[in-house]
């Protein structure tokens, strides 16, 4: 069975897993799949869960709040802030939703609080040039 290597990158460390046979992930236009010796191929990956199936026939997933997934040379690489990785999908359908779904509410509550702050700094700078 042809296998590739995964090289998983994210904010806080990195992962290399050998002996991958396919990976099953999604984007913005759905579902895909990638063997060994797929050609050159880049895409971001949506929030979600993946699959891998390894070459000893056992499975498991990632899962992550979207990345920058890119194949070439017969190595996958993705880059993400984060990522969780399991051999149950219970458990780790669980865990991102727990996890990664709270970390993504506080990153867009964040992205309000700079709006309103933007906001306020314009209000002020344009009471600034008319006084």
């Amino acid at each position: 069975m042809n296998t590739f290597t995964l090289h998983l990158f994210a904010t806080d460390r990195y992962e290399s897993i050998e002996n991958v046979a396919s990976f099953t992930g999604e984007d913005k236009s759905g579902s895909f799949g990638l063997l060994a010796r797929h050609e050159r191929f880049m895409t971001a990956l949506t929030f979600g869960l993946a699959r891998l199936l390894m070459a000893d026939g056992s499975h498991e997933y990632l899962g992550f709040p979207g990345g920058l997934l890119y194949f070439v040379d017969n190595e996958l690489r993705i880059s993400t802030r984060r990522y969780l990785r399991d051999t149950d999908v219970e458990r780790i359908a669980q865990a991102i939703t727990r996890e990664l779904l709270e970390e993504e509410q506080a990153l867009e509550q964040t992205r309000r609080k700079l709006h309103r702050l933007e906001a306020e700094m314009l209000r002020r700078l344009a009471q600034l040039g008319v006084e």
